[in-house]
């Protein structure tokens, strides 16, 4: 009963540090990284336990699927190298320095830990980016890159930790000898990805009833990840692979009174799964503190302070690298395809740069270490890896979180109506689709709905057709059916990307609850 009543209190506790965060306009994040450091200095808070080796599936799978559903291909693919420099080398590039560094001050670590924790606290978090860009409207080539490289370095870096732990918790063999299997897992990942996107996307198409759909979406995430785990795959590659697929098929078949509710759920699924896992890393410090002498606390707290200034220094080494490259290849030789028509700028640089946070991947990657048991030493030196993975966590996200939305503003960065321009233009395109399926009708109430639809034209169809008082439910049900029709085929043929598609999507499945709930009043 203790541990419901703490988990109830805590719950409250995250959902008033998040209305803080949005009055102030810091990532939530941020605040419960705060409240988990809070929590590690109460002596009488509880004691959680739960199994290392279901932490990553439990946190990252539904994170990184509710991420990778949003992400759009073609604008990765047209950022494809600003994304790859940032998933690869940036990850790479700071595992590596994080290790040298670790190592250099804790000659008894095994080099395989150091770069264990390397890649532990390489990669940023989508969350806590999502978070403070969303509402900022930045220019959207930004978002895109900062975006997918928070979806897809997480692969890298796990890659990387788990032929690591391997390493560590070999005893007859070289772990680093896997990393060609490992590299070879990625295919397989991606493939396994894509086949169980098709095949889940119809079945649960036939299932109707939302509660159930929703229950089997869980299943699946999780069925998934553990199946690419148990078969030597890359459950995150999987994972991502799936999502970005699953949100292809699934987008002119699933009907608005399933998509609405689901997406409502998974919105609070993520944010529950990022209270739970600052909660649990944060009730780890505390026994992890209280263990150590006071001289080695403190070595332990300097290591952790050296690793967060090292990240983040490392990103803004790399990123202002790439780009005196840009600039220079653009200067000698022309944009060309890289860095394109539009130059990089130095103001939109530093916004990457201070956009390094890190979240839930870090800490579960931490929380899921090995530990000593009667089979296995567990990993060495696992109590300095998960304090300077909290730490380094909670210092990006306090350092760089609370003070990234002064950043945008003092830099005067505004953003472009790319997305309005794609969202105004098949916006039109679904108007005159709307009149098609009206021809042949010479009903009072389609002359009505032509007058309508023909203003909106004219108006460059701005206004939200979901919010239109309207009594001709019947034939607006038929419009809607072939406008989502054709904006799935608008998005097929590259005509807008998917942030354009998931605001028209938005609008189409209100309006058709709209014409629902009319229909069986």
């Amino acid at each position: 009963m203790a541990v419901f009543e703490w988990t109830l209190i805590l719950l409250a506790a995250a959902v008033a540090l998040t209305a803080t965060a949005r009055r102030i306009g810091a990532p939530y994040p941020a605040l419960l990284a705060l409240g988990g450091t809070a929590l590690a200095l109460v002596n009488y808070s509880p004691a959680f336990q739960l199994d290392p080796s279901l932490v990553l599936a439990l946190f990252v799978a539904p994170v990184l699927l509710d991420a990778a559903y949003d992400t759009s291909l073609r604008d990765l693919r047209a950022n494809w190298i600003p994304v790859v420099s940032l998933v690869v080398i940036a990850v790479v590039i700071t595992t590596a320095a994080v290790a040298a560094l670790v190592h250099a001050m804790v000659p008894g670590i095994p080099w395989a830990a150091a770069i264990a924790l390397g890649a532990i606290v390489a990669p940023p978090d989508a969350a806590a980016a999502t978070a403070v860009l969303r509402p900022l409207r930045l220019p959207h080539r930004l978002v895109v890159i900062l975006e997918g490289e928070s979806l897809l370095n997480d692969a890298s870096a796990l890659m990387i930790y788990r032929v690591a732990v391997a390493s560590l918790m070999s005893q007859q063999t070289d772990g680093w000898r896997l990393a060609p299997t490992f590299l070879l897992a990625i295919a397989g990942s991606g493939v396994l990805g894509h086949v169980m996107a098709r095949l889940f996307a119809r079945t649960v198409g036939r299932i109707n009833d939302a509660p159930s759909q929703i229950v089997l979406q869980f299943v699946g995430t999780f069925g998934i990840w553990l199946l690419a785990d148990h078969l030597g795959l890359s459950p995150i590659v999987t994972i991502v692979v799936f999502g970005l697929t699953a949100s292809r098929y699934t987008a002119g078949e699933t009907p608005a009174r399933l998509r609405v509710p689901s997406f409502a759920v998974w919105e609070t699924v993520v944010f529950v799964l990022n209270v739970l896992a600052f909660i649990l890393i944060g009730l780890q410090m505390r026994p992890i503190l209280a263990a150590l002498e006071p001289a080695q606390r403190l070595v332990y707290l300097r290591v952790a302070l050296a690793v967060l200034l090292v990240v983040v220094a490392v990103r803004a080494g790399w990123i202002a690298t790439y780009m005196q490259a840009a600039l220079w290849k653009a200067k000698r030789f022309g944009g060309g395809r890289w860095p394109g028509p539009i130059l990089p700028t130095w103001k939109g640089a530093a916004i990457v740069i201070w956009c390094g946070m890190r979240g839930i991947v870090t800490l579960a990657a931490a929380y899921a270490l090995p530990t000593a048991s009667a089979g296995s030493p567990g990993v060495p030196y696992r109590d300095l890896i998960v304090l300077c993975a909290f730490g380094v966590v909670v210092g990006t996200l306090v350092l760089q979180g609370l003070t990234l939305r002064p950043l945008i503003s003092a830099l005067h960065i505004r953003a472009d109506r790319s997305v309005d321009q794609e969202v105004q233009h098949a916006s039109e395109r679904l108007a005159h689709v709307a009149l098609e399926a009206l021809s042949g009708d010479h009903s009072s109430e389609a002359r009505a709905l032509r007058r309508e639809l023909t203003a909106q034209i004219n108006q460059s169809a701005r206004e939200e057709l979901a919010h239109q008082p309207t009594t001709h439910d019947v034939l607006r049900a038929r419009i809607v059916t072939a406008q989502r029709q054709a904006l799935v085929e608008l998005r097929d043929a590259n005509e807008i990307g998917d942030d354009a598609f998931h605001q028209l999507e938005e609008r189409l499945d209100w309006a058709e609850l709209n014409a629902q709930a009319m229909n069986e009043a």
